[in-house]
């Protein structure tokens, strides 16, 4: 059942009896929704935590200051205690991959096998030009022109044209539930600041780095940096689907994310 904790909302979907349990985290958007075509693929397998992160969605739209990815994981870490979850498959994108990585880094007991989709250790010069166009966009024009440029960073060209009508019918929900400017823009900052690519070696949980050639906001050159230095990677760069491969792309996604967290040898 869905409750709060310390203001952030959570749901922990039962799957069958005795399964392992699964954290989910989204990218810089927040919303536990993001991950609606995973669920039943998640759900036969595993438990499935989800939550919103802190300062978006149906949780607390405030955020701690000074706010940075270690306090993302920290509320992984919250939530998990609140669901009364000692250890957790994580799977992050983004943003939650990010902090999936923090949270395996500062607390490793925690964590069993962790999914990285589309992250990285440290900011990267293509990174930082998109994240400057779409803050310039959201301080001159307004949460709605942010709103209208996302698809472009998130999807291949190709699925925008085929899903206009789903994107434009979405896009007044976003911009209704859009998290006000100064936590937005200190979201960003969080993920600009993030650096964790001298410590990698340390993270010893098996990682499953997942992601898209074609990815117009995050090179896949990223995660094949997070692959090399992580001493217990695997990774998975699939030809298309874009930023937002488990949206554009989902049998093909899952099935991936399956066999590697269901093989007893990951």
């Amino acid at each position: 059942m869905a409750t709060t904790a310390d203001g952030l909302w959570y749901d922990l979907v039962p799957g069958p009896k005795g399964a392992e349990t699964i954290l989910l985290s989204a990218g810089l958007g927040g919303s536990a929704n993001f991950w609606a075509p995973q669920m039943a693929a998640l759900t036969a397998r595993f438990n499935v935590l989800l939550y919103d992160h802190r300062g978006t969605g149906r949780s607390v739209r405030t955020l701690t200051a000074p706010h940075a990815v270690d306090a993302m994981a920290a509320d992984m870490r919250l939530v998990m205690d609140a669901a009364k979850v000692k250890t957790a498959h994580v799977m992050g994108h983004a943003a939650g991959g990010l902090a999936g990585l923090a949270l395996a880094l500062k607390s490793p007991k925690r964590v069993g096998k962790l999914v990285v989709v589309n992250g990285w250790s440290r900011s990267d010069p293509h990174i930082a030009r998109c994240f400057e166009a779409r803050i310039a966009l959201l301080k001159k024009s307004g949460k709605r022109a942010y709103v209208r440029a996302q698809p472009l960073f998130l999807y291949p060209a190709s699925w925008i044209s085929e899903n206009t009508a789903q994107i434009e019918a979405e896009e007044e929900h976003m911009v209704k539930g859009f998290p006000a400017t100064d936590v937005m823009l200190a979201r960003i900052e969080a993920l600009l600041a993030f650096d964790i690519d001298a410590k990698l070696p340390k993270i010893t949980a098996p990682v499953l780095i997942s992601a898209s050639h074609d990815d117009m906001l995050v090179p896949y050159t990223c995660s094949q940096r997070l692959a090399e230095r992580l001493p217990n990677a695997t990774l998975d760069v699939c030809a298309w689907g874009g930023h937002a491969m488990s949206v554009t792309d989902p049998m093909v996604f899952n099935s991936a994310v399956m066999d590697w967290l269901t093989d007893p040898k990951g």
